[in-house]
């Protein structure tokens, strides 16, 4: 019985293996998607913006100002990194806090979007753990690093 098992956990992986780039890929794009699109929401109306950090969103800690400006760039900068796959795990792991601090500080959200932002959660720790992939300007450029070799 172990064996079949085994046997079925492999062919599984087999059937996986090539199609993970793409998990990756697919991921890294949604999520960019996503926050981007909200980034650019923030900025093209600046004055609903502002309203919302001043009245409606209960941001931790910084003034509500800061929380305006930083929150809005972390939007429009962050899902770039991760679109390209260019320092994927950190700017992943920045933007899966940041996720967390818009959770926290907008409660209307628990009860409309609060789904949402799980299932974007899980996509942006899929990148954290796994990195870009294949698929990426990360994994081009560690390809590009010259290859030193122990024997001269």
């Amino acid at each position: 019985m172990l064996n079949f098992i085994r046997g079925i956990d492999n062919i599984g992986q087999k059937i996986a293996e090539p199609l993970t780039p793409f998990l990756l890929l697919f991921t890294r794009l949604w999520v960019a998607w996503v926050f981007f699109k909200s980034g650019m929401v923030k900025f093209s109306s600046w004055d609903s913006t502002l309203y919302l950090f001043e009245y409606e969103y209960k941001v931790p800690v910084i003034p509500w100002q800061l929380a305006a400006y930083s929150g809005t760039a972390a939007e429009l900068i962050l899902p770039v990194f991760l679109a390209l796959g260019l320092f994927t795990r950190p700017m992943a792991l920045i933007l899966f806090v940041f996720n967390i601090i818009a959770v926290a500080s907008y409660p209307l959200l628990w009860e409309k979007g609060f789904y949402d932002h799980q299932l974007w959660g899980m996509m942006i720790l899929v990148n954290v753990f796994w990195g870009a992939g294949l698929f990426s300007l990360d994994r081009l450029i560690s390809n590009e690093q010259p290859k030193r070799s122990l024997i001269k």
